[in-house]
């Protein structure tokens, strides 16, 4: 099947577009110095990715909205990682105290924002995430972060399962190879989300 006649096949069945809710939060997802440091066996190369979702996040805190970085820590034996840690062997790049566990360059939570440590792909799964969007009013999830094909779409479908309007931005999201992070996008923005731009976002958070 050629990419129009996919496109032409979904859109039979999946074509729709929700927009944004009237309260936002926005949520960077495990960007961590793993997928930074080229000695990593997590590195991805995703530096682009990076470099939007902080020029989102600027965006986001003038208007007041609220920002949330989540992260996978685990405890030294990687026990709390239970079958994800025992399939994933990078994951002990996450252990408590390891380097590549921490933020990288140029991202630094301020005393504002939210950390929600993870011990598994999604930033809801066993975690204070939903309450907290929840108390908050929030109606609209944007995800940006790593990876694409992991952590970002196991979040993406746990949002819209928690009944937020989940939005993804294309360009804020990275993976370690082009077919993964693309596939995973265009079946997100089928079923579970709008995927947008950078400058969609943008735009959006300028109106509010």
């Amino acid at each position: 099947m050629s990419a129009d006649d996919l496109l032409e096949n979904y859109a039979k069945a999946y074509d729709n577009r929700i927009g944004f809710g009237k309260k936002p939060a926005l949520v960077l997802v495990d960007f961590v110095q793993a997928y930074f440091d080229p000695d990593s066996p997590l590195y991805a190369g995703v530096d682009a990715a990076l470099a939007s979702a902080l020029r989102i996040r600027a965006a986001a805190r003038s208007k007041g909205i609220p920002v949330i970085l989540t992260g996978v820590v685990l405890h030294p034996s990687g026990a709390d990682g239970g079958r994800f840690f025992q399939k994933a062997k990078p994951l002990a790049c996450f252990t408590l105290g390891n380097p590549l566990g921490r933020w990288p360059e140029g991202l630094v939570p301020e005393p504002d924002e939210f950390v929600i440590a993870k011990q598994y792909p999604s930033a809801f799964f066993g975690t204070s995430l939903a309450p907290l969007l929840t108390s908050m009013g929030i109606d609209n999830v944007v995800l940006t972060g790593l990876t694409t094909s992991g952590c970002v779409r196991a979040s993406c479908v746990d949002a819209m399962s928690h009944g937020f309007i989940t939005t993804v931005v294309r360009d804020a999201c990275g993976d370690r190879h082009p077919a993964p992070h693309e596939a995973n996008l265009f079946d997100m923005n089928a079923k579970y989300a709008d995927v947008v731009s950078e400058a969609d976002i943008l735009a959006h958070f300028h109106s509010l």
